[in-house]
């Protein structure tokens, strides 16, 4: 059996289409579906202005709109189009929002927006992979969606108390989690794994983030115990390649990248 891993399409209809499809089973997605121009540009310059003691930004109901439309029609198209050929399961990256975080998002600016989970649920063949385990033709998959590791605030925001708190409660959620998979054949994931294929280096991120490692310890704990045989992610598309840890092949499959993966 053929599975093919993509990495975060981010919307990009024109590199997905070069990728092939023939004789394939299965398609994962490593999250980050649709296109987030909008959304990076409004946060990277707050945190700039934050860094340099500016007051942020505050923008208005109908840029904070377009921004999310952005995001949401992108995703529709290259998931629908993806989900023509065969059965696609997804997860969730730091781009997409649950739809309880769209209607308060939705309330919070006076706007009204399209559930994301809601309208992706509707498109035949495919399956949103949240925080579960599933069994393809004998083949065990785990999904794991984004989270703030603790581990993340640390290295970027280590003097931020409310980051760390609240990353303290996702961090305990995903490990109580990744207790009940047990050893699983694949790992999707969003984040490397800390060390690992997670090196910043972007252009567009603050000058003293890069360098920096923006992987999960959790991630890495998870695999070095349990050994899945494959391990996808994506998120820091500078840092992509493969790399083992013990027998477990980690693909940093950046953003449209791929691997066939023969099971």
């Amino acid at each position: 059996m053929k599975i093919l891993a993509v990495g975060d399409p981010h919307g990009d209809l024109t590199k997905l289409k070069k990728i092939p499809l023939k004789n394939i089973d299965l398609i994962l997605v490593t999250g980050d579906l649709g296109k987030a121009d909008l959304m990076r540009k409004m946060a990277f310059d707050n945190l700039k202005r934050k860094g340099m003691g500016k007051p942020l930004i505050k923008y208005t109901p109908l840029q904070e709109k377009r921004a999310y439309m952005e995001s949401f029609n992108s995703t529709m198209r290259v998931m629908r189009w993806l989900a023509r050929y065969v059965p696609v399961y997804t997860i969730y990256g730091n781009v997409e929002m649950s739809d309880s975080d769209v209607r308060k998002f939705s309330k919070e600016f006076g706007i009204r927006l399209p559930l994301l989970g809601k309208n992706l649920r509707k498109i035949k063949n495919l399956k949103i992979l949240n925080n579960r385990v599933v069994n393809f033709k004998g083949v065990r998959i785990v999904g794991l969606e984004y989270f703030t590791d603790v581990s993340w605030v640390k290295e970027f925001f280590p003097s931020n108390y409310l980051h760390i708190s609240a990353a303290r409660e996702e961090t305990k959620t995903i490990k109580k989690i990744l207790k009940r998979f047990g050893k699983v054949d694949i790992l999707v994931h969003h984040q490397p794994p800390y060390g690992v294929l997670d090196k910043v280096a972007s252009k567009s991120v603050p000058k003293n983030w890069k360098g920096k490692h923006a992987g999960s310890t959790v991630v890495l704990d998870y695999i070095r115990r349990k050994q899945p045989r494959y391990s996808v992610c994506g998120h820091i598309h500078e840092a992509k390649g493969t790399k083992k840890i013990g027998k477990t092949e980690v693909y940093n499959l950046g953003c449209c990248g791929y691997k066939i993966l023969d099971v």
